[in-house]
């Protein structure tokens, strides 16, 4: 019998609507929780979720049923409705209706680990935009700037 064997790391990061600083505590874990647990869901396992006030970053394996657009669109649709059920002040909480996703070599993903998980230590120092444009910069993907802070 044949098999499927894949093993795809991403690094996904995506922002809130017009960068709004929304996510904060005592709402910040458990979104982080509630977007592992929509990605496990949806067999594509988290090492790990972490950001900013205006950000997310999750670091999973993309599971081979799941087309990473369609992964994207049930973890932002799900979790957007979840947010607007936690506080009034959410009724308006959406997701930039893009995203960046970045394959991780298998030897760094210890490394993603931690920088997702020292997200508010590194925002002390640089800006989710200057952030972003390093990744994109870093992984040679051309951007046009007006559509990229949607």
């Amino acid at each position: 019998m044949g098999q499927s064997l894949i093993k795809n790391y991403l690094h996904i990061i995506f922002s809130t609507k017009h960068r709004q600083n929304l996510i904060y505590p005592p709402y910040e874990n458990k979104l982080h929780a509630y977007l592992g647990g929509t990605c496990k869901s949806l067999e594509c396992p988290v090492l790990a979720v972490g950001g900013h006030t205006d950000h997310i970053h999750i670091l999973c394996n993309l599971s081979k049923n799941i087309a990473l657009k369609v992964l994207l669109q049930k973890v932002k649709a799900s979790s957007s409705r979840w947010m607007k059920t936690k506080h009034p002040e959410f009724k308006n909480f959406y997701w930039q209706d893009g995203y960046a996703a970045f394959s991780v070599n298998p030897k760094g993903v210890e490394t993603v680990v931690r920088y997702i998980k020292t997200q508010h230590e590194h925002h002390r120092k640089q800006t989710f935009q200057k952030e972003h444009r390093s990744f994109l910069e870093k992984h040679n993907i051309e951007y046009d700037e007006r559509y990229v802070w949607d």
